[in-house]
């Protein structure tokens, strides 16, 4: 049945407008988002679908136009609304912590990275640079290595901390495996950069391993 033969109230589109956006389900915003559906489909029926294929609304935004193109009517178009929803999504998110903003506690800031970091394929090394207050400088990926592993370089981590005049850095990366689990070359990692940093009076406050659903402080691990 087409969704123009619902009753009104049960539409996606009145009902959002009626009760605002947090109370639709994961499929009644993908059908707004998709307008239409597919033969035989209306959009609802199309997003149910999609999410029962996928197994949550992040693996389907994180999906590949070849994961999609077996499905019948979603072509290019539905495809890079998907994109957009989930690169709106990012860029909001990212927008939680901005230039000045301080950090008021160790959860704000394990959840911006997560948001920012959990959905990398492969290895990303970044230091969030502070001032002497703890307001945030600049968010920095510094190296991109394979899905195992990134290469480290304490040069490099130094200059970006004299480019950005730091006092303090949170050092960051993420887990593709989704398991935030330190490793031995993490903790001598922290060390190495720890002792780097300490000659230019740059205090490393953590260490955070962004995983799938958590994040692991090497702070709070006393490890630091």
């Amino acid at each position: 049945m087409s969704i123009n033969e619902w009753h009104e109230q049960d539409r996606p589109r009145e009902r959002l407008f009626a009760h605002g956006a947090s109370r639709l389900s994961d499929s009644e915003l993908l059908a707004i988002t998709l307008r239409t559906g597919t033969r035989g489909k209306n959009a609802v029926e199309l997003a149910r679908e999609l999410l029962q294929e996928f197994g949550s609304l992040r693996q389907l935004l994180n999906a590949e136009q070849h994961q999609l193109s077996h499905i019948n009517g979603f072509g290019p178009v539905k495809f890079a609304q998907f994109k957009a929803i989930a690169e709106l999504g990012q860029r909001y998110a990212r927008e939680s912590l901005q230039r000045g903003d301080a950090l008021t506690s160790p959860e704000q800031t394990e959840n911006y990275l997560r948001t920012r970091m959990r959905d990398y394929q492969q290895e990303v090394f970044a230091c969030l640079w502070l001032d002497n207050r703890h307001r945030i400088i600049q968010f920095d990926e510094l190296f991109y290595g394979t899905v195992n592993g990134a290469s480290v370089y304490s040069r490099e981590v130094v200059r970006s901390a004299l480019r950005h005049n730091a006092a303090a850095t949170i050092l960051c990366h993420n887990h593709p495996s989704g398991i935030a689990e330190p490793s031995a070359a993490d903790r001598q990692i922290t060390q190495r950069l720890q002792q780097a940093l300490e000659l230019i009076d740059v205090t490393v406050l953590d260490h955070i391993i962004v995983g799938d659903q958590t994040c692991t402080s090497l702070a709070k691990r006393g490890l630091i």
